[in-house]
């Protein structure tokens, strides 16, 4: 968004340090100008698109011009607040995909410069050790590795979700696909300790989305199951009358505009959720 020029050259360094060089990089400007990088290995793309399209949709933009290129496999998305503090964390992804043909997903661990990892960027329910890996039900969206087949199967990121979900959409999608999720704390980004509250969007784009993730994704016996437990977690965590009105109003928004194509998961889906540790109504 061009509001990190000292993040971004911090990170794109990270990337020009690692012992495997990355064999393409492109970087959007989201709705805004950017400037020359150079010093990078790989080839380097650059695009200026003229709005700001949100996290999933700058992301696709990123992947239509990886596509056409014809020659990724493997793509790492990254915050442009994050650092690559080890220097073979890509050489680390391209065994993990190399070694399994239907990993569709790594999840990378986020922790801030401390190396505190907050309770939020742990994949599990109640997990408490952020350093226990292996197969999970999502992954954070700040620093992940995606199988490009595996896109070419599930679909790209939902860009009308604009903030917020993005990551569980696309998760629900490549688990009732057959697609592997793994949860890789070994592979790090380094990021600034944060509150997703800290967006003036956040409450009302979180219900909205919540709402449109049930209908898009979910069996319809579990649609009111999973918003009814959602709106009791939220009048108990909430403490802002305002944050509460907004998020109501988000809720509302969610029912009456569509949120896109419904395509509910198996119940097969649902049970393998569930023996993860994570049924999709938590």
């Amino acid at each position: 968004m061009g509001n990190r020029p000292v993040e971004v050259d911090a990170l794109l360094a990270s990337v020009a340090k690692q012992d495997l060089a990355p064999e393409r990089i492109v970087i959007v400007g989201n709705g805004c100008p950017l400037p020359e990088f150079t010093g990078l290995p790989g080839e380097v793309t650059t695009i200026e698109v003229d709005e700001n399209l949100g996290c999933p949709g700058g992301r696709n933009v990123a992947l239509r011009r990886l596509r056409e290129f014809g020659d990724v496999d493997v793509v790492v998305e990254l915050d442009d607040d994050g650092l690559l503090v080890d220097c073979d964390v890509l050489r680390k992804v391209r065994d993990l995909y190399a070694a399994d043909p239907r990993l569709g997903i790594v999840g990378f661990r986020i922790a801030d410069e401390n190396g505190e990892t907050q309770r939020r960027h742990v994949p599990r329910l109640g997990a408490k050790d952020p350093m226990r890996g292996g197969p999970v039900t999502g992954f954070l969206g700040g620093a992940h590795a995606l199988s490009m087949k595996m896109l070419a199967e599930t679909g790209d990121w939902p860009a009308e979700f604009f903030f917020a979900h993005e990551e569980t959409d696309l998760a629900w999608r490549a688990a009732d696909a057959g697609w592997t999720i793994r949860y890789e704390p070994e592979l790090l980004l380094q990021h600034p300790k944060t509150s997703p509250a800290r967006h003036a969007i956040y409450y009302r784009v979180t219900a909205r989305n919540r709402v449109w993730l049930t209908r898009r994704r979910l069996p319809l016996p579990l649609v009111p199951v999973h918003l009814g437990v959602w709106i009791a977690l939220t009048l108990l965590r909430t403490r802002s009358v305002g944050g509460l009105r907004a998020w109501f109003g988000g809720f509302v928004e969610g029912i009456r505009e569509s949120g896109g194509e419904r395509r509910p998961m198996r119940w097969r889906t649902v049970w393998r959720l569930a023996r993860l540790g994570r049924p999709p109504v938590i």
